[in-house]
């Protein structure tokens, strides 16, 4: 197929057969060329102005949401005229015109057929039955039908959503909202299966069951099986194709089909023009059809060999259309279909080559797919060349990489994999300027950061500026990115705003939430003092922290679970193999023989391999989520606590042996140790925090490399704050002299209670203590007048705060033990309450104790190396048994 030219007349007249997004994107780029004389027609079946499907599960939420696309007042312009309630049905290209159902004749010069897709009803007895999720309305009758069927069953109705895809998904999170229990089936293995690959599908799995949807994966429906009245009252579903299959029945009161969508391309089809092996109309690169005069664009058009259902691919041949009709020779090449899902509790998100089909492609990845952990980078066979990415559970890289495709890594991939503990996090790259940052309307991050020195210097004028950001709004966190970089780069004050959903500082968001009651969970938050219908990676976790630490209830009470990280959540940190690490508290690492033989007892009844670790506590690694409640119970039986180790807290009180057995020791620093721990114990912050107490001025606890330090002297103790250790250490800096135990906790209570008010996000006290330098001169003399003089006048609220949380603090492995709906968390299968992960896992056994097999070592046990090491796998592995 050849492309034309096309020469622009004047008077034309340009009609539009649908009303989508793409046709919609298409209307405002040609008139943005400028229509001149031409006009252009939409002919649109629905009874809406174009609106955007990308947001139709927010129906299910309000009914009667607005979710028109762009300023209505488009189509008020001079030369732009919009049908409602027009269906064609006929397509003359002889006579270049579009007849309608209603009989009504449009003659056309140019014809761009947008006529989107429709959605899939499997031809199966009762399919009639089912409802589609494509349109407003679609979305409304399931509202009402749920509405009728809840009052009257009296129960929750059980849903069937027919299809694991993108829409299958939002299918079922919106029959949940409405009260159902809804249950996925799909005939792939794994969910999302055209958008990850094997490791990331079964990881989506586990994570779609952990909210509570039920997934039933190669499951073919049959039938949809009514009572005499027509109510669906269950589905027939087999595990294979054909007549060997087995058939079950599943009880269901609603079903949802959302298996796929099929082009609306009828009209091009019954003109006899020439069609996609699947469907849809064959254009070429400019998406003009063999026919100079008609053009198609969005989920209808047949491009580079086949059908795009993307926003992304519409929106780039919709700009591709209306430049061409004005003269231009644009064309579209390889579309970049990088998805994000939007779902209550779910991270996902991939692109590029995912699979690694590209030869001598090189997978580096970190899979848990029982937890739905799993990451995985695509490179060149160097690792240096970005190809893809899969990120389930943890999609924290992936505004950072999906720029970068096809493009030099700045670090090693692994860096990348942060829920593997990829070092110290994604490296803080400033991106090229041809990067495309938004990947719907094709901005680069060049033209976001010209927008910013044209000064449009906040989120909200950059979209209206550039566009990036207002379809699917992925994007949005890396424009605020950009834009805190770009106004520092140019020497101004950059706003402190948390993100796009709340105009806060981290700091001015807690005192809000602090001084109103009753808002107890995200939502309640955003809707009192932010903006939008949902929040981002970045506001979620910190109100949920700040929740934590104001209200003092259970962390993951109140829909605050879904907000945290995969170790908050779990109430355990995560391991590279999936497993779980298990530490409880040991203040200041005192522990009665009983104590460390109860703690032997119970590693080695679940083979588990254990450690002393360097925060003077000792821990046990290499646990299932299902098995810690029951490890945790016989912990707590046997006088021990959670230590916390997983959270955003108080770390541990680390000691040296101090004046009890020490000739030097001048102070006892295991008692004040120990009741330093049991004072901050539970207290969670911006970020984690530790103490150490040294009984002299040997310093053997390393007072000074610590976020609060006391070190020992003959009149009392010396006080130090804002230390570091890690990757980028800090040393601590002397805060007061020769303080008693009770003068010392006075200044350490104000002093953390202060941090947690007035520190930003994910900031470490040391720091905070850096942008108290900045701010004030000197960290420390600000510090002590705050803390000591008073001169805020806050004194009395800190201490109270800190009060509050020592009268309220309670274990939260004992809270979750004592409260069946929170064990329920710690399950395998959500919808197999009883199923134990049986996950091949291979280890090696070392030293008389398991590990993780290396990359290396399964490769060598897979080509059966005999120099290679002996792995041994199972629910339970027999620690120091031959192997």
């Amino acid at each position: 197929m050849v492309n034309t030219v096309k020469e622009p007349r004047s008077g034309r007249k340009i009609l539009v057969v649908g009303g989508g997004p793409a046709a919609w994107r298409f209307v405002r780029a040609i008139h943005g060329e400028g229509l001149g004389e031409d006009t252009v027609t939409v002919l649109m079946d629905e009874p809406f102005v174009p609106y955007d499907r990308v947001a139709l599960e927010q129906i299910f939420n309000d009914t009667e949401k607005d979710l028109t696309l762009g300023e209505s007042t488009l189509w008020e312009q001079p030369g732009i005229e919009l049908k409602l309630n027009t269906r064609a049905s006929a397509l003359d290209r002889k006579n270049q015109t579009v007849t309608t159902t209603s009989g009504e004749v449009f003659p056309y010069d140019e014809l761009v057929l947008a006529t989107g897709s429709r959605a899939v009803k499997i031809p199966i007895p009762g399919a009639e039955a089912a409802h589609v999720f494509r349109t407003i309305n679609d979305v409304r009758t399931v509202v009402s039908e749920m509405d009728r069927l809840t009052k009257k069953l009296g129960r929750a109705p059980k849903g069937i959503v027919v299809g694991g895809g993108l829409l299958g998904l939002e299918a079922a999170e919106g029959l949940k909202h409405l009260g159902a229990e809804p249950t996925i089936l799909d005939v792939a293995p794994w969910l999302l299966s055209i958008e990850m690959d094997q490791g990331g599908g079964h990881a989506v799995n586990a994570q779609i069951e952990a909210t509570g949807i039920g997934v039933e994966t190669g499951s073919f429906i049959s039938t949809i099986n009514r009572d005499n009245a027509g109510e669906v009252v269950s589905v027939s579903v087999a595990n294979g194709m054909g007549d060997e299959a087995d058939v079950r029945v599943i009880d269901a009161d609603i079903v949802m089909f959302a298996a796929g969508i099929r082009p609306n391309d009828d009209l091009p089809r019954e003109a006899e023009m020439r069609m996609g092996e699947r469907g849809g109309l064959v254009v070429a690169d400019n998406c003009q059809s063999e026919d100079e005069n008609i053009w198609a664009i969005g989920e209808v058009a047949c491009v580079l060999g086949r059908t795009w259902g993307l926003v992304a691919p519409a929106n780039q041949m919709a700009e591709a259309v209306a430049k061409n009709l004005m003269g231009g020779n644009e064309t579209v090449e390889e579309f970049d279909i990088a998805t994000k899902l939007k779902f209550d509790g779910v991270q996902v998100a991939g692109f590029g080559d995912r699979r690694a089909t590209t030869p001598g492609a090189l997978e580096v990845l970190f899979a848990d797919p029982a937890r739905g952990m799993y990451q995985k980078i695509v490179t060149t066979a160097d690792a240096k060349t970005l190809l893809g990415g899969v990120f389930v559970g943890d999609t924290a890289p992936f505004d950072s990489l999906k720029p970068l495709l096809g493009r030099e890594l700045p670090a090693e991939p692994a860096v990348y994999l942060t829920a593997a503990g990829g070092g110290d996090g994604i490296p803080d790259t400033e991106l090229p300027d041809d990067a495309i940052l938004c990947s719907c309307n094709n901005i680069d991050f060049g033209t976001i950061r010209q927008s910013i020195v044209d000064g449009n210097q906040d989120v909200a004028s950059i979209q209206k500026a550039t566009t990036a950001g207002t379809q699917c709004g992925s994007c949005v966190p890396m424009i605020q990115k950009t834009l805190k970089q770009q106004m520092k780069k140019m020497g101004m004050t950059v706003s402190n705003a948390l993100c796009e959903h709340f105009g806060f500082s981290r700091a001015e968001l807690f005192a809000a939430v602090k001084a109103v009651d009753g808002l107890d969970d995200f939502y309640s938050v955003l809707e009192r003092f932010g903006q939008g219908e949902d929040g981002c990676a970045i506001c979620k976790p910190t109100v949920a922290s700040i929740l934590a630490q104001t209200r003092k209830s259970y962390a993951l009470d109140g829909g605050r679970g879904t907000l945290q990280d995969t170790n908050d959540r779990n109430l355990g940190n995560m391991q590279k193999d999936g497993t779980y690490s298990v530490i409880p508290r040991v203040p200041g690492g005192e522990i009665t023989p009983d104590k460390l033989l109860a703690f032997g007892a119970v590693a080695k009844e679940y083979g588990l391999y254990t450690k002393i670790n360097g925060a003077q506590r000792i821990g046990m690694y290499g646990a299932r989520l299902e098995q810690l409640p029951e490890i945790w119970q016989k912990l707590i039986d046997a006088g021990f606590e959670s230590g916390q180790a997983y959270g955003k807290s108080l770390r541990n009180v680390k000691s040296c042996i101090g004046n009890s057995w020490c000739r030097f020791g001048v102070q006892d620093s295991v008692k004040m140790a120990i009741d330093t721990e049991n004072r901050y114990k539970g207290l969670r912050s911006p970020h984690k925090f530790k103490l150490a107490v040294s009984g002299c001025n040997r310093e053997c606890a390393e007072a000074q490399g610590k976020d609060i330090g006391l070190i020992a002297t003959t009149n009392g103790w010396n006080l130090y704050f804002a230390g570091n250790g890690g990757a980028n250490p800090a040393h601590g800096r002397l805060f007061a002299q020769d303080l008693d135990q009770e003068t010392a906790y006075k200044y350490i209570d104000r002093y953390l209670m202060y941090y947690i008010r007035t520190a930003d996000k994910l900031q470490r006290t040391a720091r905070w203590a850096e942008d108290l330098d900045e701010q004030f001169g000197d960290a420390i003399e600000h510090l002590r007048s705050v803390i000591i003089d008073d001169s805020l006048g806050i004194c009395a609220d800190l201490d109270a705060d800190m009060q509050y949380h020592i009268d309220n603090y309670e274990d939260e492995w004992v809270a979750t033990l004592k409260d069946p709906e929170r064990l329920k968390r710690f399950r395998a299968f959500v919808n197999e309450p009883e199923a134990q992960d049986e996950a091949s896992r291979l280890y090696v056994l070392e030293r008389d104790q398991i590990r993780p097999a290396t990359p290396e070592e399964l490769a060598a046990a897979d080509a059966e190396d005999a120099d290679g090491p002996v792995l041994i796998t199972g629910a339970k592995i027999p620690v120091g048994a031959p192997a």
